[in-house]
């Protein structure tokens, strides 16, 4: 976990594992812009839990 895990943000690594899938599959979500809660600070992908948490039980995660 990086320092900005301290404040609640994870990075792209650590919300893949989260969610069981892998970094590559968490990027090309990212990119399809499926509504994942992902925020861009600096040059790299944060994420939150409750908030990843949320977007799951929206059932938004449900792609095809």
């Amino acid at each position: 976990m990086g320092d900005l895990a301290n404040d609640g943000w994870i990075g792209i690594d650590d919300a893949a594992e989260y969610l069981g899938i892998k970094p590559v599959t968490l990027r090309t979500w990212i990119k399809k812009d499926n509504g994942i809660p992902a925020h861009k600070i600096g040059k790299q992908w944060k994420f939150k839990y409750d908030e990843l948490d949320e977007w799951v039980k929206s059932g938004k995660s449900a792609i095809e």
